[in-house]
């Protein structure tokens, strides 16, 4: 039978994904609850989001939406977060927002209409989000610890995944600006290529950056006026070729010189003013290995 689920990879070429069109609920958001820059012109988010499907489509991907009415979920345009999809099915995750619980079973839905069946759920007290995991190998996942992802998620996913072979590794994330702001793994590093990652490496713990030296990855530095900016957030569509928020000329100019193709969106509405780049708006179901 034709694959149709399994994402066990940061880089292998994405074949399925789901995503989400800005909604009402998005554009209504109140920018101090939610940690917003400001409030999203919905009219220009959905013309920014269109533009952003148009790349993944164009780069040979199936795009399915996850178009559900979820009032009072102004983040769950950003589909990467509440599950990890494995070559077994997904893990649903239990987000360490607080304002973001309800988004995994809506998601849930959302992935067996795709045929992903729904291996586990992660239970109280763990939190996980996906944006602090990273796969580095098929057989190794990366798991940021810091204030969306504790250590009883990172326990449990241990747990889960280790009938598949999986290593889970914690990795230590800073206090940066806080709990109230959005700090991912994700938010530091991007694989781009099989031993290639862009990365803002003031903010990775010391373990971590070698642990990637010892694995011999060769790190793009992001400079420190475009991770304000999301440089680090870069999603593969294939091994070296990638797409990345508008606006970070020094971290494109780097990737390209490094052999890698970029193509950009604009994201002003759907990234920028939310803090969350294009991995945090696909949810990968399919990567061809």
């Amino acid at each position: 039978m034709e694959k149709t689920y399994g994402a066990q990879s940061m880089i292998a070429p994405l074949k399925r994904v789901i995503v989400r069109r800005p909604d009402e609920t998005f554009a209504d958001a109140d920018p101090v609850k939610w940690h917003y820059s400001g409030r999203p012109d919905l009219e220009k988010a959905r013309l920014e989001h269109e533009g952003f499907v148009g790349l993944l489509r164009a780069a040979g991907a199936d795009v399915h939406f996850h178009d559900s009415p979820l009032p009072g979920l102004a983040d769950s345009i950003y589909t990467f977060d509440p599950a990890l999809v494995t070559d077994r099915g997904a893990i649903l995750l239990r987000m360490g927002k607080e304002l973001r619980r309800g988004e995994e079973p809506a998601l849930a839905g959302a992935l067996r209409k795709t045929g992903v069946p729904i291996l586990e759920s992660l239970r109280s007290p763990a939190m996980a989000e996906c944006g602090d995991l990273l796969w580095l190998d098929r057989e190794t996942l990366a798991a940021g610890v810091g204030f969306r992802t504790n250590g009883e998620g990172v326990r449990q996913l241990a747990q889960i995944l280790s009938d598949d072979g999986i290593r889970v590794l914690p990795v230590e994330l800073p206090y940066h600006a806080g709990p109230e702001s959005c700090l991912h793994l994700l938010s530091l590093i991007s694989i781009v290529d099989q031993g290639l990652a862009v990365a803002y490496q003031p903010l990775l713990s010391a373990p971590f950056w070698q642990l990637l030296q010892d694995l011999r990855f060769e790190l793009i530095p992001v400079p420190e006026e475009e991770f304000a900016t999301m440089g680090p957030n870069v999603l593969a569509l294939s091994p070296g070729s990638c797409v990345m928020l508008d606006g970070n000329p020094v971290t494109q100019r780097r990737l390209e010189e490094a052999g890698c193709e970029v193509v950009t969106y604009k994201g002003e509405e759907i990234s920028l003013k939310a803090e969350g780049g294009p991995t945090c708006l696909t949810r990968p179901i399919l990567r061809e290995y």
